[in-house]
């Protein structure tokens, strides 16, 4: 039984297709049953006309950045919508975007239970060169170790903060689209754009329901926006 918030993603491979609805339609009535029942909302939806061979999809890139927004899963009707490619299909835990096929809602865990072994075999494989190295680097008579304290050093310090930043700079990228949507609604005061945010369920950065006029601003600043 499906939960949560959804953004939905269809593709047809010709533009007769995208203009017929042929496999188009089929694509809705398989998502709408895999949502029938439980308690969800369908976010948006995305109708991508392009071939399966490509992965510049714009389309499929906007869900993304949708799914991001909302803190939803991407939901499609069959796997080989995605890609026939596996590493593509890998390549959207990237995006940071979960996603469920409504034909095999358990591929999503198989994809991922994929990409845990693989992990797995390269963190194993980083470790043994690691150790050869430190081993060759002792016989060469190189001191090892060093401060073992758990006080940061600067340039650590900046690392994380640069991280915090980005990511901080990434979601400001993905809602921007948003913000400019109710401003061209007239949607333009600062407490006026909390509570449309707050209304559409669309998370903080901090994975929170409800947004302030501060939160607003600070994302408006990091999006280069003005109201």
């Amino acid at each position: 039984m499906a939960e949560g918030v959804y953004v939905a993603y269809y593709r047809v491979s010709t533009a007769k297709q995208g203009r017929s609805g042929l496999g188009l339609e089929a694509q809705r009535d398989a998502v709408a049953a895999f949502l029938n029942g439980g308690s969800w909302s369908l976010a948006q939806e995305f109708t991508e006309v392009e071939s399966g061979k490509r992965s510049d999809r714009p389309e499929l890139a906007n869900a993304l950045q949708a799914c991001r927004v909302y803190g939803a899963k991407l939901v499609i009707a069959k796997l080989d919508r995605l890609s026939r490619d596996a590493h593509f299909l890998l390549g959207l835990e990237k995006a940071g975007v979960d996603f469920v096929a409504a034909d095999m809602p358990m591929a999503n865990r198989l994809t991922v239970g994929i990409m845990a072994m693989v992990a797995d075999e390269e963190r194993r494989m980083i470790s043994a060169r690691t150790k050869a190295a430190l081993a060759a680097a002792k016989r060469r008579g190189v001191t090892l170790g060093g401060d073992r304290g758990s006080r940061l050093s600067r340039k650590a310090r900046d690392a994380g903060h640069a991280t915090m930043a980005k990511r901080a700079d990434e979601r400001a990228a993905d809602l921007g689209p948003v913000l400019r949507e109710l401003h061209s609604a007239g949607v333009t005061s600062l407490a006026a754009m909390a509570r449309a945010l707050t209304a559409r369920r669309i998370p903080t950065s901090r994975g929170k329901t409800g947004w302030t006029a501060v939160q607003v601003q600070r994302v408006l600043v990091r999006a280069g926006l003005r109201v």
